[in-house]
């Protein structure tokens, strides 16, 4: 297994200097934000450290040069947006943008593009698995035919009210990754696992591991601190931010010697990226940096 972290984290920094801060700091490898270039939608969103709208195979020699110059790989693509959205115009242009990413992600010798299923909150389950059922076929075959794999991560996308009862990621529990699977049984077709989503839904963050080992593309550490007070007083119906905070590795409910230790198990071997949603080491670069850097010292000893 290789440490990385997620380059979304560092919005501010160039592609160039993301590859520096990983070589000062010990890590071997960088998720690559591949969002399209503009203003983000979200949180977290609308970073382009690659940009796969332009890309063209003397680039993507550069950016392999670049990353190769630091000494750290590139573990894959990341672009998160909603392609089940009920808006069929955001829909269109994500599916549009996400071709483009696994283009890119072959031009750069990437076996590996990260993003989310998807979900319109407004319809029921059923309903969205039909959508999925029209629009992903499609994109796993182009995904197939470019030599690239899909990692799905398993966030919810809840996060208000407005997005109740199904936030906006289908993807989001073991029941839905049968289906999912079952529907597009590609090889080509797995998981971006992130424990700590499973976590503060109150769900066994170890147990997937096992069952879902030869889906495990990569995998994102992240940890989750829930506050039972929170909890109490307002209930799981409440919107999750209201009784759970993000953290980094190690400040949370995540027990990562048994996460990870389950993993080399289970015979994953892949990169295991930090990250980095965590507010209490402050919103400025430094502080943002001093949390990968911390992060990278509690996983540290886990990995040769």
């Amino acid at each position: 297994m290789k440490l990385g972290f997620v380059s979304a984290i560092l919005h501010d920094l160039g592609p160039d200097q993301v590859f520096q801060f990983a070589r000062e700091e010990g890590f071997a490898c960088v998720e690559l934000m591949s969002w399209p270039m503009g203003k983000a939608e979200r949180k977290y969103a609308g970073v382009t450290h690659l940009d796969a709208t332009t890309l063209t195979r003397a680039k993507a020699d550069e950016v392999r040069g670049a990353a190769a110059e630091h000494g750290v790989a590139i573990s894959a693509l990341g672009y998160y947006p909603n392609i089940l959205s009920g808006e069929a115009e955001a829909s269109r242009v994500a599916v549009a943008h996400l071709k483009k990413v696994i283009k890119a992600a072959a031009l750069l010798g990437l076996d590996t593009v990260n993003t989310f299923i998807g979900n319109d909150h407004r319809l029921p389950l059923d309903q969205n698995f039909a959508k999925f059922k029209k629009i992903w076929p499609t994109l796993i075959r182009y995904a197939e035919d470019s030599g690239v794999r899909i990692g799905i991560e398993n966030c919810a996308m809840y996060f208000t009210m407005d997005e109740w009862p199904s936030g906006k990621n289908l993807a989001s529990s073991p029941a839905i990754w049968r289906r999912m699977f079952e529907a597009i049984p590609s090889a080509s077709f797995g998981l971006n696992y992130d424990p700590s989503h499973l976590a503060w839904m109150q769900m066994d963050w170890l147990k997937p591991l096992r069952e879902f080992a030869p889906r495990l593309f990569h995998i994102h550490a992240k940890d989750v601190r829930l506050n039972r007070e929170a909890l109490d007083d307002h209930g799981i119906l409440a919107t999750p931010l209201t009784w759970h905070q993000p953290r980094i590795p190690g400040f949370g409910e995540i027990d990562w010697g048994r996460f990870l230790g389950t993993l080399r198990e289970v015979g994953y071997e892949g990169p295991v990226c930090i990250e980095v949603e965590d507010d209490t080491f402050g919103r400025t670069l430094a502080g943002r940096q001093r949390a990968l850097k911390v992060a990278h010292n509690v996983l540290a000893p886990y990995f040769a």
